[in-house]
C-alpha cells in the first residue's frame, strides 16, 4: 500500500493560526498545475512496484482548483501509477467553495471524500480566526455535500480557542452531531511563531486558556464522541465504522507515501523528502528540469523514534516486535522506558503492544519524547 499527497499552496486569506506554506496570490495558478503534472511525470518511478491506495489533495485549499486542473492532476496520477480501482480519493475544500456546482464537480472527476476545514461553527470564533466562510456556510456545505451524494466526510474543529469556554466547545459537539458526520477530526489550537496568532503571543496580546481548561474540553470530546459510538482511532481523529481515514492511517502506520507540489514531503521507509516551499521557485526548478527536493537519510535511531512519534498516537499503538526489527538494541535501552510510563499509568501493555491509556493520551507529546533514544 501506498499514498500519493498533492499540496495545492493557495488560499483567498490567510487564517490567524496557520503556518502551512501556502499564497493568497492565484496569479500563477495555471503554472503551479503544470508543474505538479510534471512533477508526477518525473517521479512515476518513486513508487515502482506499489499499489496506490489513496490519493489527497490538501493545502492550502484544493477546492480553488478548476475541474480541469484537479481532473488534469488525477489523470496524470492514473497514467504514472497503478491506482486501485477503489481508491479512497480526498479532496480538502472550505465551506464558502462548496457550492452544488463545485460538488459535483467533484464527485464527477472521482473525489469520494470530502475534508471540510469547518474549524468552528461559531461566528465570533470564524471572525478572529479570520475564516473565509461564516457560521451559516458551514452549517449549510456539509448539508449540501450529502444532498450531492458525499456520505465520506470528516471535518475539522478547534478547541482551545481564545474565549472558548467549555459550554462552547460542547456546543460544538453538538451541531457536529446532530449533522451526522462519520469522521471528526479535533485540535487544540497550537500557536506557531510566524503567525498573526504567534505575533499576538509575542507581544502578550492574546487570551489563551489555561490548559486545565483545554484538558477538560479534550476530556469531553473523548467522552461524548465515544458515547456516540465514535472509534478514537488517533488522538484528534474519531470515526464512524469504515469511515477511518485510510490516507492518514498510511503516515501513522509508517507507509510510503509520495508528495507532490511545493513544499510536500515524502516518505520512504529509510529516507524522506520535501519539496521546496515556495512557488516561483519549485516552477522554475521544475521547468529548469533543476533539484527541488531536499532528501534525508534515516538512520536506525530516526526510523526508531519516529516509530514511536506515529505509532503511539493511534489504537494500533506500538509494537515491541517492530522496535526490535527495527534495533534490537535500540528496544533494550528504551525498554525501562517504556516500563517507566507504563508505571506511571500512562501506557497499557497488551500482546506485546504499547498503547496509550486516558490519562497518557493528555501527555501524548511529551511521552513521546521521553521514549525517543539518542
Amino acid at each position: 500500500m501506498a499514498g500519493i499527497y498533492v499540496h495545492v499552496p493557495f488560499c483567498k486569506v490567510k487564517c490567524h493560526y496557520c503556518d502551512f506554506h501556502f499564497s493568497t496570490n492565484l496569479s500563477n495558478q495555471e503554472a503551479l498545475v503544470e508543474a505538479i503534472l510534471e512533477e508526477i511525470s518525473l517521479r512515476a518511478l518513486h513508487l515502482e512496484n506499489q499499489t496506490i491506495e489513496t490519493i489527497y489533495f490538501g493545502g492550502g485549499t484544493p477546492s480553488l482548483l478548476t475541474r480541469s486542473q484537479l481532473q488534469s492532476i488525477l489523470k496524470a496520477v492514473y497514467k504514472n501509477f497503478s491506482v486501485k480501482s477503489s481508491a479512497e480519493i480526498t479532496s480538502e475544500a472550505n465551506p464558502d467553495d462548496l457550492s452544488s456546482e463545485k460538488l459535483l464537480e467533484l464527485k464527477e472527476i472521482g473525489v469520494n471524500r470530502l475534508s471540510i476545514g469547518i474549524q468552528s461553527f461559531e461566528q465570533r470564533h470564524l471572525e478572529y480566526m479570520n475564516r473565509a466562510h461564516n457560521s451559516e456556510e458551514a452549517l449549510n456545505c456539509i448539508k449540501l455535500a450529502q444532498e450531492n451524494g458525499f456520505n465520506n466526510i470528516t471535518i475539522d474543529l478547534i478547541y482551545g480557542l481564545p474565549n472558548q469556554s467549555l459550554d462552547d466547545w460542547k456546543k460544538e459537539l453538538d451541531k457536529f452531531l446532530n449533522l451526522n458526520i462519520p469522521h471528526l477530526s479535533a485540535y487544540c489550537l497550537t500557536i506557531e511563531p510566524n503567525t498573526y496568532f504567534g505575533h499576538l503571543q509575542k507581544n502578550k496580546n492574546i487570551p489563551l486558556p489555561e490548559d486545565e481548561l483545554s484538558n477538560a474540553q479534550f476530556k469531553y470530546l473523548i467522552e461524548v464522541m465515544t458515547k456516540n459510538n465514535y472509534d478514537h482511532y488517533e488522538i484528534s481523529n474519531f470515526a464512524k465504522e469504515g469511515f477511518i481515514s485510510q490516507h492518514n492511517s498510511a503516515y501513522w502506520r509508517n507507509k510510503p507515501y509520495l508528495g507532490i507540489g511545493p513544499s510536500a514531503h515524502s516518505y520512504f521507509n529509510e529516507s524522506r523528502s520535501w519539496n521546496i516551499a515556495n512557488n516561483p521557485r519549485y516552477i522554475k526548478a521544475i521547468r529548469n528540469k533543476e533539484e527541488f527536493t531536499t532528501t534525508e537519510l534515516l538512520s536506525l535511531t530516526d526510523q526508531f523514534n519516529e516509530y514511536i512519534l506515529t505509532r503511539l498516537r493511534t489504537k494500533w499503538g506500538v509494537e515491541v516486535n517492530d522496535l526490535i526489527n527495527i534495533s534490537k538494541d535500540l528496544w533494550e535501552k528504551s525498554k525501562p522506558i517504556f516500563d517507566k510510563e507504563f508505571d506511571a499509568g500512562h501506557l497499557n501493555f497488551q500482546d506485546g503492544n504499547y498503547t496509550l491509556t486516558t490519562s497518557g493520551k493528555f501527555l501524548s507529546d511529551n511521552i513521546s519524547a521521553n521514549l525517543f533514544v539518542d
